[in-house]
């Protein structure tokens, strides 16, 4: 089994940073591509962002473009969202997943992963 471990979150005011961190641990796994979702209370999970290692490529979602940074080592599995100006509405718990290849499609849509975390919450101050 796979396990993905989120640390980094916390609480912070609005207009500061927090740098996420995603780590894979357990038996061999070589993800095509990882990603970061969140789901606020009351809300459904939705994207932040993923990357994609062959391609080199990364997406993101509106809502966090310009402000959230995804990156990491295919290599070890990890993976890190550097999350600058954050906004009351970023509060959430934040999950981490990663996926063998897949449409980039499905990874958007949180339908291509394998393995999830089991999340980080992330409170965003006003």
């Amino acid at each position: 089994q796979v396990q993905l471990v989120e640390s980094g979150g916390g609480l912070v005011q609005a207009g500061g940073s927090l740098r996420l961190s995603c780590a894979a641990s357990g038996r061999a796994f070589s993800s095509a591509a990882m990603g970061w979702f969140r789901q606020a209370p009351g809300k459904e999970r939705e994207f932040v962002a993923v990357i994609i290692w062959s391609a080199r490529t990364s997406y993101y979602a509106d809502s966090v473009k310009g402000r959230f940074t995804i990156s990491g080592d295919n290599a070890k599995n990890t993976v890190y969202l550097q999350m600058n100006s954050l906004k009351p509405e970023d509060t959430a718990v934040y999950y981490c997943a990663a996926a063998r290849p897949t449409s980039s499609y499905a990874l958007r849509k949180g339908t291509g992963y394998d393995y999830w975390g089991q999340g980080t919450q992330v409170t965003v101050s006003s």
